[in-house]
């Protein structure tokens, strides 16, 4: 096989991996290149190649295991490197996230992985986005080069625990291989001169973790600065690998992951004020702020011309950015109704219970969805939602 078509068979594999956000190229993008959204809005392309899809693990949820039936190959380094420029220099890609297989030794494999990105940096003159995903058995040595050539390096955890990696990947470690090399990584992209951050991914329900167990450690590791965020890829079974017969997990537990962590990262809660049921997960039926809003409901309404960013950040339909605009249109001009709120961004429909206009709230219900999911033992009168609420706790 010619070079691009190689191309084509790593590309689709590397796909596989849910880094950046999206899972696949649209179709009639470029092979192998990835519109990927930016944390401030916009999107980029990335190149995303796994350097070889040959493995002699046996990942129970991984199409490329070792006993997959899948056809093999590779890249070698120098072909990474001008594979990826050619695709930079017609500015089709802005950025390379690289990943591999383990074909026998990991050392090897990462040896190959680093001198890819080695020859972006010094042959090719390349100073721009690369991203390496650390393979499960890689050297102390190879955490520190590819914290040094690399924006971001991630390694992938699978679960929180050794228990549940052992039911996922019998042949890879948690405690004495995954996550201390995430933590080594985390620590030298922390304080070293170089600029980076670090990832890692879960692939969550076959192994039967809780909620409460995959966040609880990201909380740990982002409260550290040893994580800059997490990806969680909801369990599809794939046929051919040792778990084609376990059930899929819903895609809405995926999302409510996601919902929780950006609370802990970019909205101010705590990992304790997480809405898990007594099962230790996350509520299926509605997002995680609007479950926390429920369950605090006598902590409402925020008055809108009052309240400081980080409690109006708590409200259902609030989030940082219309936070950010209702603090500083406030100072300048006078709210007078909920035209004015959906005007900067505000979701009216899901905040008005929870908001308050000079004493009254914008809406004097909850809506029917909201009020069906109030907590077991809730109960809110026929009075309470007609007439002004007193001042609360949070103002």
């Amino acid at each position: 096989m010619d070079r691009h078509q190689r191309l084509a068979i790593l590309a689709e594999a590397a796909a596989d991996d849910r880094e950046h956000g999206l899972a696949k190229g649209r179709p009639g993008d470029p092979v192998g290149i990835t519109k990927v959204r930016l944390p401030g809005g916009g999107c980029t392309n990335i190149m995303r190649i796994m350097q070889t899809n040959a493995c002699s693990l046996a990942c129970g949820y991984c199409p490329t295991f070792c006993g997959g039936k899948v056809k093999r190959t590779a890249l070698g380094p120098e072909e990474v490197a001008t594979t990826f420029m050619e695709a930079h220099r017609a500015g089709l890609a802005q950025g390379l996230f690289l990943t591999s297989g383990v074909p026998g030794k990991p050392v090897r494999a990462m040896d190959r992985m680093l001198a890819a990105v080695e020859t972006l940096r010094r042959k090719e003159g390349y100073r721009g986005y690369v991203h390496v995903k650390l393979l499960p058995g890689a050297e102390a040595a190879q955490v520190e080069a590819a914290a040094q050539l690399a924006n971001r390096v991630s390694i992938n955890l699978e679960g929180p625990a050794d228990s549940y990696v052992r039911r996922l990947a019998r042949d890879k470690d948690f405690s004495g291989d995954l996550l201390p090399k995430l933590e080594m990584a985390g620590r030298l992209l922390r304080d070293g001169p170089q600029r980076g951050s670090t990832t890692t991914q879960f692939v969550v329900g076959p192994a039967g973790e809780k909620d409460r167990e995959i966040l609880g450690l990201v909380a740990r590791l982002e409260r550290q600065r040893l994580l800059h965020h997490a990806h969680f890829s909801a369990f599809q079974p794939v046929v051919g690998t040792p778990m084609e017969g376990e059930p899929s997990t819903p895609a809405t537990r995926e999302f409510r992951l996601y919902q929780a962590e950006h609370l802990l990262r970019q909205y101010g809660f705590d990992f304790e004020e997480l809405p898990f049921d007594v099962d230790g997960n996350l509520p299926l039926d509605h997002d995680p702020k609007t479950a926390w809003a429920l369950r605090h409901v006598e902590q409402f309404p925020l008055e809108v011309g009052r309240a400081p960013y980080e409690l109006l950040l708590r409200v259902p339909g609030v989030g940082p950015k219309a936070a950010l605009t209702l603090v500083r249109e406030r100072r300048r001009s006078v709210f007078r109704g909920p035209e004015d709120l959906r005007r900067i961004g505000v979701d009216t429909v899901r905040a008005g219970y929870f908001l308050a206009l000079r004493g009254r709230r914008l809406s004097p219900r909850l809506p029917a969805h909201q009020l069906r999911l109030l907590p077991h033992g809730r109960h809110l009168t026929q009075a309470a939602w007609k007439t002004p609420v007193p001042p609360c706790a949070f103002r």
